[in-house]
């Protein structure tokens, strides 16, 4: 792999983490915040930058955990990204935070699960890091299920910023980075919160 300065924010849990790849290494910063915590990314970017001793004009592209997840976190992920991105003139990488829980998982056929609060679950299958399920929410009990054996479902892990380093830097490698203005979260549920009615009418509790 082409050398390549790499940063990635992954906040789309109550943990928040950021991440630097650089030299064919990775080091992270990370704390479990349930309440915030923006304050601390920007303060963790320069500790990572000075560790490494390379500046902000160094990196060749920023990276974010793109969804599914809190929609206040992602946006703050995605802003994070937009705003350092823009002002580098750099491009950046969404990578899916369900493919960051398969790779933290270390299982070869994994179904990822997030919480995805209202009593529903984000949840996606991967086998050896290919999506087999895109992302959907449900109800806990009728997550999808892929086909065969083998199966291990994973809802004990967070995405981190180092998982979404891994995975972002051969996708910028190969081009697939793109402008700032373009860094969108996937929020997958289409809005915030549903009305009784339409719970009820899904079949879903009060």
């Amino acid at each position: 792999m082409v050398e390549m300065n790499l940063l990635a924010f992954e906040t789309s849990t109550r943990r928040l983490s950021v991440a630097l790849f650089y030299e064919g290494g990775i080091i992270e910063r990370a704390e479990v915040l349930p309440n915030g915590g923006s304050e601390r990314l920007l303060p963790w970017v320069k500790e990572l930058l000075l560790e490494a001793g390379i500046e902000l004009s160094d990196l060749n592209g920023i990276a974010f955990g793109i969804g599914p997840g809190s929609f206040t976190g992602l946006r703050l992920a995605a802003g994070c990204a937009q705003g350092l991105a823009y002002g580098l003139n750099i491009p950046v990488v969404g990578v899916g935070t369900l493919e960051a829980v398969a790779l933290e998982s270390g299982k070869t056929r994994v179904i990822a699960c997030l919480d995805a609060r209202m009593n529903e679950v984000y949840s996606a299958a991967y086998e050896e890091g290919r999506e087999v399920l895109a992302p959907s929410v449900t109800s806990p009990e009728r997550i999808p299920q892929p086909l065969g054996d083998g199966w291990v479902k994973c809802d004990d892990v967070l995405p981190t910023a180092r998982a979404i380093a891994t995975l972002a830097a051969p996708r910028l490698q190969r081009g697939e980075g793109v402008a700032a203005a373009l860094a969108i979260p996937i929020y997958v549920r289409d809005k915030v919160a549903k009305t009784t009615a339409e719970r009820l009418a899904e079949g879903g509790d009060r």
